[in-house]
């Protein structure tokens, strides 16, 4: 069977979570982003991809779903779970209240048509919420080197997608930033035991060089377009402004 680049890159991570390096990142991504859902509101939510990592758990809105690019049977998740093309949401306009991308940027086929597909399908003061590799790390730096020559650390081939990217996409299109926040500052070994001697590092890492971990979260909030007054009501506003109304004269005039 036959699988696009970015179908390739997701099915590929999966494995790769399941290394000690993986189940590192997939608990600080789990804690953050069942404190972030649990206090998200609404009816609808959708995660894309990831089953490894039910983002919704901990969230309590009536009906969830997962949304996957690959085949059933390539991924092994669990129901309720649709399948189509994160380019190309099945939902229509303005339907749901959360969307959360974990890694969802980093395999899609145009990360930033998947952004304007999360627009579209949001409701006016729905949230986004977005995890993806920080390439400005030790993990990151491992991989940049590692495309020179050696084994690739994380699954992807690709480039990362920078926090400071995503935050001007969500701007240009109709987002407004309203939280995140960096993790994973271990070095970029494989065995647990050096992933467990370098632990002191995640509070040092917080503290000392917080836009360095390997990992990031960012949530943003649909912004309610401002409205415009249109018809009778504009002219009628705008013939009580032109009314004129008399002023005091002094024996200056300005």
């Amino acid at each position: 069977m036959h699988f696009s680049p970015e179908v390739r890159a997701s099915i590929s991570l999966e494995p790769w979570l399941q290394s000690p390096a993986g189940a590192y990142l997939l608990g600080w991504e789990r804690a953050q982003l069942d404190r972030i859902v649990a206090d998200i509101f609404g009816f609808h939510a959708v995660q894309l991809g990831l089953a490894s990592l039910p983002t919704l758990a901990h969230n309590r809105m009536p009906h969830r779903w997962l949304l996957e690019q690959a085949t059933p049977d390539a991924t092994g998740a669990a129901a309720p779970t649709l399948w189509g093309d994160f380019t190309d949401l099945p939902f229509a306009s303005g339907s749901l209240d959360l969307v959360v991308l974990p890694h969802a940027l980093e395999r899609a086929g145009d990360p930033h048509a998947c952004l304007r597909e999360v627009d579209r399908v949001l409701v006016a003061g729905g949230h986004v919420v977005i995890t993806g590799f920080n390439a400005l790390s030790l993990w990151g730096a491992r991989q940049a080197l590692a495309r020179v020559g050696g084994d690739l650390y994380l699954p992807q081939r690709g480039e990362f997608i920078s926090p400071r990217r995503v935050r001007d996409w969500l701007r240009l299109l109709s987002f407004e930033v309203t939280g995140g926040r960096y993790g994973c500052y271990r070095p970029a070994v494989h065995a647990q035991a050096w992933l467990d001697r370098w632990r002191f590092m995640d509070a040092a890492g917080d503290r000392w060089w917080p836009m360095l971990g390997a990992a990031y979260v960012l949530v943003a909030t649909k912004r309610v377009r401002a409205m415009r007054l249109v018809g009778k009501a504009w002219a009628g506003k705008s013939r009580k402004a032109a009314v004129a109304r008399p002023v005091a004269h002094g024996r200056r005039r300005l």
